[in-house]
Order: structure tokens, then sequence, then C-alpha cells
């Protein structure tokens, strides 16, 4: 940052998605108006900004996937698309008051913990600052996972991920190849089905698919929502408590999901009357291992004619002909991925650095940790909003990132509490044996879920095989653990003499001194 202006901020948050902007609402909220919003592109949205491939839309009901205290009468369907989803986020920025926070075009290249003077320098693209605390709410789906295919540069044709769906590139009557049979790929398959020439879908692990009980709202119902807002909490609640009740089949009797899975395949038998293409779609894991899919029209799009589905992933690419791993090949003249993100390996930990110089990644070599899915050892005043096994497998992401607003304005109650007026600068760093015992006890409690006993792979797990996403409990239960800081977690780290803020000049460099509050 040498001979770069910088400008001190009391917290700076990165990411402009539902994390970001409700973290810049409870900012405001708080009485904090010192605070940035650093967004690397160009509006607010998060993945629903990204994600614009035809058919996206949320598997999670609109009424209970939007924040509590923003809630929306005029939702057109029951489960929105894309384009509602994002308009929805652009009118939350603009009903709180973030637009003057935002600095768009500002990719966070690095972040150093200033040990002595116990703030956070950020640079950006775009300029340089500095932060008492910094809350990363960048998003789990944030950066696309392309598989690195021998051959792939031999493709003569057109390649992109779903996450960058390229507009510019017309498909009709084209040979397209989807590669996964994810989320985004069971809405992208029936949506471009009717307009492609050929249409190719490379399975590696069959999906469980439910159908999607999707309809518009009626124009009677909005009326109501919007004259007695009682009622859309009421839906909301409903939508919630039903799925609490789900939580206990995947975290504690995933015996239970027998049934379901019997419901299932009896949504496959009723769409899929070959047998043949029936087995190749028929799950051999215990659904819920992977997400549950919910689509309408998947199964009957990959009964069409002009669809052919390749039971095994792809493995090599010769010019424009795909060889899969059973080694069955295919023409095409685009392929779209659709494998996923950096879930586990998110590309910021590299650009985050804490005490001792260790980055985020360093720190996390052997898997993800956090403490209450919030801070991190070793990361003074850094927050992190869908932070590690705060990733849900059946309800809303908004309820998660809500109970983590809470404990971010504990945390920063706490801060302020502890320097007193006009104290020195302080900081709170997670102790290594809080953060142990937290993760001992969620990853204790994973061991009897269906994401570690259901006989699948999925992008819930890391390298070495451990659920680091996904939280085993219901959202109620997290809420209930993030509702205040308990200072025994944190050491408490307060500058020497003189190594306080000093806008007007360097301070002098002093040791920062560590206590422990029991």
């Amino acid at each position: 940052m040498v001979g770069r202006h910088v400008r001190h901020v009391r917290v700076a948050v990165i990411g402009s998605g539902f994390g970001g902007l409700g973290a810049a609402v409870r900012l405001r909220r708080e009485g904090i108006t010192d605070f940035v919003v650093l967004e690397r592109a160009g509006s607010v949205g998060g993945t629903w900004r990204d994600n614009t491939y035809p058919g996206c839309a949320c598997d999670v009901p609109s009424h209970l996937y939007s924040f509590s205290f923003a809630p929306e009468p005029d939702w057109p369907r029951t489960f929105s698309g894309q384009p509602y989803i994002r308009a929805y986020l652009e009118r939350v920025a603009d009903t709180f008051g973030i637009r003057p926070h935002l600095r768009f075009r500002h990719e966070v290249t690095r972040v150093r913990w200033d040990e002595v003077a116990l703030r956070w320098e950020v640079a950006t693209t775009q300029g340089d600052f500095t932060a008492d605390v910094v809350v990363s709410a960048g998003g789990a789906l944030s950066d696309p996972r392309v598989p690195d295919v021998p051959g792939l540069e031999t493709f003569p044709g057109e390649v992109f991920h779903s996450a960058r769906w390229d507009h510019s590139r017309e498909l009709r009557g084209k040979r397209v190849a989807v590669i996964g049979t994810g989320a985004s790929a069971v809405q992208i398959v029936p949506a471009i089905q009717p307009e492609v020439g050929r249409l190719t879908v490379f399975q590696r692990t069959p999906p469980w698919v439910m159908p999607r009980s999707d309809r518009a709202i009626t124009r009677i119902e909005r009326l109501m929502h919007r004259a007695l807002p009682a009622s859309g909490t009421v839906r909301r609640q409903f939508l919630w408590g039903v799925r609490e009740l789900q939580v206990s089949a995947f975290t504690k009797r995933p015996d239970l999901l027998g049934v379901v899975e019997l419901l299932a395949k009896a949504n496959l038998a009723r769409a899929v009357k070959d047998p043949a293409l029936r087995a190749a779609l028929t799950p051999s894991y215990r659904i819920g291992c992977k997400r549950i899919l919910l689509s309408s029209t998947y199964y009957p799009a990959l009964t069409r004619p002009n669809v052919d589905v390749v039971a095994s992933g792809l493995a090599e690419v010769r010019g424009s002909t795909l060889v899969a791993a059973d080694g069955t090949e295919t023409e095409a003249d685009v392929i779209v991925f659709g494998t996923g993100f950096h879930v586990t390996d998110v590309p910021i930990a590299e650009r985050v650095v804490g005490t001792g110089g260790v980055t985020l990644a360093e720190a996390w070599k052997d898997g993800m940790e956090g403490l209450r899915g919030t801070t991190a050892a070793g990361f003074p005043n850094w927050m992190m909003i869908t932070g590690p096994n705060t990733g849900l497998g059946n309800s809303s992401m908004i309820l998660m990132i809500e109970a983590q607003l809470e404990y971010l304005a504990d945390y920063l109650g706490q801060l302020g509490w502890l320097r007193g007026p006009g104290g020195a600068p302080v900081a709170l760093d997670a102790r290594v044996s809080a953060v142990g015992a937290w993760n001992r006890r969620v990853q204790e409690r994973m061991t009897r879920t269906v994401w570690n006993t259901g006989g699948c792979t999925s992008w819930y797990l890391d390298a070495h095989g451990r659920n680091t996403t996904i939280w085993p409990g219901t959202t109620r239960e997290f809420r209930r653990e993030t509702r205040a800081v308990d200072l025994a977690e944190y050491d408490v780290i307060r500058a020497g003499d003189g190594g306080g803020d000093n806008d007007d000049g360097p301070a002098p460099r002093r040791a920062a001194t560590k206590e422990t509050v029991r």
C-alpha cells in the first residue's frame, strides 16, 4: 500500500450478495455508517447476478428465500426465477440506503492483518483501505469450478460454465453437451432442449429428483400479503416449520428417508418409460446424501428424441469429439460445464494473511474450520458470513445468514465495550481450543448424518473426505448457537501504548498484548 491513498473504515464487507447486503443493513441498523461494501462486479446480487443461464431459479420457496426484515409481498411464483431474486436484492440496496457504501469493480486482491496497529489492510483493484473489522461475504457459490479435462484446449467450439453463461452464443440447431447433473444442469437441460439440434448430458452420478410444486402466486394472494403483512409472515413461518421437521431425517435417522426414495422412484417411473434409461437415472446412494433436486421438467426432457444421456463423466476432448470415461464418443459444437464451484477451497483464502503471515488457505490446509461458522483462529476481527459448516441441505440459507448477522452485531458491540470511549484499538481472536472444541462437536454430529453415511461423494466433502460445508442441525439450533459472542472463546488483543488509530501520522510500533476473558 506504499504510495497509495488509503482510507480507513470501521468495517469492510466483501461481496454484495445476500450475505454482504444483509451485513450492510445490519451495520446501519446498529448505527454504524463508517463501512464499505467491496464488490468485484458492477452491481449487487452475488450468485443471483452471476447465474443467468436459461431456466435459472431458486429451489427454495420465495417467501422463505428472502430477508425477514425485508418481506416481499409480490413474489410472482412460489419458486421465483433469477431475475426476480436479483431485482429483490437491488430493492434491498435501495430501501435500506446501502448504495453510498457500495464500491463496485473493487476486487479484493489482498487482506493482511497488521499485528501492531490491530487493523486489516485491504488491497483492491481500485484502491486500498484499512479496516478494524473485515466481514467476508463472498459466498460459497462464487467461483466456478471447471475440471481439468485433457484436450479441452483443442475443442473448436464454445466452452463456458453455467455461472458464466455466454448469451452471445446461439444454441439453436447446435450440438450441445452439458457436463454434470447438479442443480444448475437440471434447470438448463429442459430450458434449452427444445431449441438445440442435439443435446448430450454427461452424467457421472445420477441425482435424486423430486417434482417441483411451482405455480404462479395469484393476484389475490399478493394483495393479501400487501394489505396484511402478517399473512406473509405466517406463510414464511409455515414453510420454515415444515423444513425444520425434516431435519432429523437428514441428521439423525437417515433410514426414514427410504419413504422419500420410493416417492422419487415413482416420479422417475412416471416420467421415464424406457427401462434402460430409467436404470441409468436411478441413483445407488441414499436420497439426501447429495442435495435433492426439484424439477418437474428434467426427466421429461431426457426422454425427447434429440437428447442422449451418457452415464459417465467426461474424460477427454479430441477436437470436437468428447470422450466419456466409459469410452462413449460424442460430437459437439458447444460445451456447457455445470460442474459446481470452489466450495471447500475458496480462492479468497489464498489472499487473506493473518497473524504470523499465515494465509487462511495455509491455516485450512487440512480442511476449513471456523468457530460457530463465523470466525477463525489466527485471524482477529475477521468474520465470515456462510463460513465453514453453515450450509443447508433442505432449507433457506437466508436463515443461517440472519443468525450470523446477530453474531456480527454482538461481536461489534463487544469490541466497542472492550475498547471503551476513545480507547486504544482492540481485537478478538478465536482461541484455537475453542475452534477445535466447536468443530469436534460438529464432526461428531456429522458422523450419523445422511451426508456422511449415504454412500455418495458430494461437493459437501473436502479433499480429505470431511464434511466442512453442511450444518448438522436445525436453523433454530444454529440461531441459538450464534445469538451472542462468548468472550471466553476469544483472546482479547490490545494495542500497546501509542499503537492505536492515528490518522494524523504513523504511530510508534509497539507490540500488542493478549489477554483471555474468563
